[in-house]
């Protein structure tokens, strides 16, 4: 009977434990139903207090299943919150493969895609970063994306 008491006490740990969230910062910014503005900026003000640790960044994507598109391209804009400088990229990301079947999860028209921006990075400094993101397609109002978001983690 102890013995048996001793391995559930352990499996509740050993599951607890596995379900400790790495997660530092995730949110998302709803976009309009009607497509997202290309001069539409979504801003992520992100808090790094752990300048030990090293860190992923995940864009993640969700969109409904009639975006026109195979692909999405978006510029980023990350500001540091010690000297103000500004680092900037152009990043595509591919949403569906060749066939055209969506990649990502979905629950019935809406997938998500999380996109692994930055591996394994450091901040350098402590405070708030600064992470600001453009649509970068040709659309002037690019249609199908529910939702745009940035999910930073701890790394193991």
């Amino acid at each position: 009977m102890t013995k048996n008491k001793f391995v559930l006490l352990f499996s509740i740990t050993c599951l607890m434990v596995s379900c400790i969230q790495k997660d530092v910062y995730l949110q998302y910014r709803t976009l309009p139903t009607n497509g997202w503005n290309k001069d539409s900026v979504l801003t992520f003000d992100i808090p790094i207090s752990d300048t030990a640790s090293l860190y992923n960044v995940y864009i993640n994507i969700r969109h409904r299943g009639e975006y026109p598109y195979q692909n999405l391209w978006f510029f980023l804009r990350q500001s540091s919150p010690v000297n103000d400088s500004v680092t900037k990229d152009t990043i595509e990301c591919y949403l569906a493969d060749h066939r055209g079947k969506w990649l990502g999860s979905g629950v019935g028209s809406v997938y998500e895609m999380p996109v692994l921006y930055l591996q394994k990075i450091s901040f350098p400094h402590a405070g708030t970063y600064r992470y600001e993101i453009i649509q970068g397609m040709r659309d002037s109002i690019l249609s199908g994306i529910n939702d745009v978001g940035i999910k930073v983690e701890k790394v193991k």
